[in-house]
């Protein structure tokens, strides 16, 4: 049991950092910056603990099970179609909170078409999902299996420090954004300008 605790921990800091690079590529690409995305921490905690609490609830897309349901077979579509919903609610649902209790817009979807709210789009939750069930279905598995091969009294307190520094970190950058009314942002790099929080590259 502490050895399957120890790998979920695992797979939640190495998923919220690679939501934390994730959403650097995305913004690159649309925005032309990258930044801290609030944290100060390179973890985006919400990725880690949406992908590992799919898993508990949905299973993976070779085995899906749902309200203690499970279906036979590889069932791929189901998978996906659900983690579309997953994603589209939560992203709901966070931007909603942050707008409510933190008096400002955390992102805004309305210039993709098919938006749903400011908070979610069909694209967006669409492409999320496809991301969520190549992960599930191929990485998720050997994640899981490297953090059994490696577990250890060590890997398992490690795992516990870095949770829990994760989950401070975005307990107090919360509570700046609700004092600021604002985003936590203390590094951005400018692509297009060549710019660094305002000290050029060139």
């Amino acid at each position: 049991m502490k050895m399957e605790i120890t790998a979920l921990g695992f797979m939640i800091l190495v998923i919220s950092f690679l939501g934390f690079i994730l959403e650097n590529i995305w913004l690159a690409f649309t925005k032309g910056f990258m930044n801290n995305r609030n944290m100060t921490l390179p973890f985006l905690l919400g990725y880690g603990l949406l992908v590992v609490g799919m898993y508990i609830l949905l299973g993976t897309p070779q085995k899906v099970k749902l309200l203690g349901y499970s279906f036979d077979g590889e069932n791929g579509i189901i998978y996906f179609i659900l983690s579309a919903i997953v994603v589209s609610v939560g992203e709901i649902a966070l931007g909603s909170l942050v707008e409510y209790f933190l008096g400002f817009e955390y992102w805004n979807y309305e210039w993709i078409p098919l938006h749903i709210t400011k908070y979610t789009s069909v694209p967006t939750s669409l492409g999320f999902a496809a991301i969520i069930c190549l992960f599930m279905e191929h990485i998720f598995p050997v994640v899981m299996d490297i953090a059994h091969a490696l577990y250890s009294e060590e890997l398992s307190g490690l795992c516990a420090v870095l949770l829990i520094m994760c989950t401070f970190d975005m307990i107090l950058s919360y509570r700046k954004m609700y004092q600021n009314g604002g985003k936590n942002e203390w590094w951005h790099v400018d692509i297009k300008e060549k710019s660094v929080a305002g000290f050029s590259l060139k």
